[in-house]
């Protein structure tokens, strides 16, 4: 079996990770399933409560014996008025309208210290439940923080989509990286700049950030199947991690809709918006992202324009009207497949393990 020091760390017998995709879309089944077949499965936790995640923990740890991880969204701290809230609503009035959707008076949007007092929370269960390893999304948590899981001995694990946000995971001392390419679906994982500022291409970050940082690097962004895989360890990757291969999976929670668009996609339909969450993240254009595009530059920040939307997307959801639903996708869904996770992974695995010895 190959054995790397990304493997050792992750206590797994294959370099892959399934991304951690946050609301709903990594069901236990999922998550217990890709660990089960030798890879890292991910439970998508940014949304959730800590009852929440205490729950679907219990339930993925009677599927698997073997460990899985966990990853948390870094509350950030971004001013939001009153009136850019009315003025985003405004722009919303027609579609809520045409859902029928009825918008209260005051929309609860979450402040910054309720996120961050939800945050301690959830890593307070991570380590009750004993969680082996827990990556970090929009930023990396404060160094007491990172003492504290260190001490219960969890593997770290921080986003980049930039040379300098590798180092600065590194120098906080995250024991992993996964390097994001602009490829990858969902919202993007920068810190250090603005989203405009780091959309890298993976096949030229990989090797960057390869000369620059020590720790084990992770490939994500558009990686479907083996030819990306073996490109990602080609340029120095120990590993990938794949999000939208895996959510076209049987054992994926993502809306029926949501798979069926993305098997009937193409590349040049995949673009980036922030018409839905506030942040920009990759997925498949709609109705809705055209209708607030020319309004996307001013609409409020995450999780705040999520908050507002949320509405929107569980009533498109119900009615199965994916022009209201936020698709997210990476640029490659022509590979996409609706097949089961252990199909996956075996193409995946049989037919490079002797390539992954070549490489290391």
């Amino acid at each position: 079996m190959l054995r790397t020091k990304l493997i050792d760390l992750l206590n797994s017998h294959y370099p892959i990770i399934q991304a951690p995709m946050a609301g709903g879309i990594t069901t236990s089944q999922l998550v217990a399933e890709v660990s089960s077949c030798g890879g890292l499965g991910m439970i998508g936790a940014g949304y959730m409560t800590p009852d929440q995640i205490r729950e679907q923990t219990s339930e993925i740890k009677q599927l698997t014996s073997r460990q899985f991880g966990i990853n948390l969204f870094v509350p950030n701290d971004l001013p939001v008025s009153e009136k850019n809230i009315e003025w985003a609503n405004e722009k919303l009035e027609s579609i809520c309208k045409e859902l029928k959707v009825q918008h209260p008076d005051r929309i609860e949007v979450p402040n910054y210290k309720h996120l961050v007092n939800q945050f301690y929370e959830q890593i307070k269960v991570l380590i009750e439940e004993k969680i082996p390893i827990c990556s970090f999304t929009f930023g990396l948590p404060s160094e007491p923080i990172i003492k504290e899981l260190k001490q219960h001995s969890i593997i770290l694990i921080g986003t980049a989509t930039t040379v300098s946000e590798a180092i600065e995971v590194e120098n906080k001392g995250m024991d992993i990286v996964v390097v994001q390419g602009s490829e990858a679906g969902g919202h993007r994982g920068d810190f250090l700049k603005d989203t405009q500022e780091s959309l890298i291409g993976l096949m030229s970050l990989i090797p960057q950030v390869v000369d620059h940082v020590k720790i084990p690097i992770v490939a994500a962004g558009g990686i479907m199947d083996r030819r990306g895989l073996m490109a990602s360890l080609c340029l120095g990757a120990q590993g990938v991690q794949m999000g939208t291969a895996f959510l076209t999976c049987i054992e994926s929670g993502a809306h029926p809709l949501h798979k069926e668009a993305i098997l009937g996609t193409t590349e040049d339909q995949i673009v980036l918006t922030r018409a839905f969450s506030g942040k920009w993240a990759r997925g498949i254009k709609n109705r809705f992202i055209s209708e607030m595009q020319e309004y996307e530059s001013s609409l409020p920040a995450f999780p705040v324009q999520n908050s507002l939307t949320k509405s929107i997307r569980k009533a498109a959801a119900l009615e199965g009207k994916k022009d209201f639903m936020s698709l997210w996708s990476g640029q490659s869904p022509r590979l996409a497949k609706n097949q089961r996770v252990s199909t996956l992974m075996k193409s995946l695995i049989d037919e490079q393990s002797k390539s992954f010895e070549d490489l290391t």
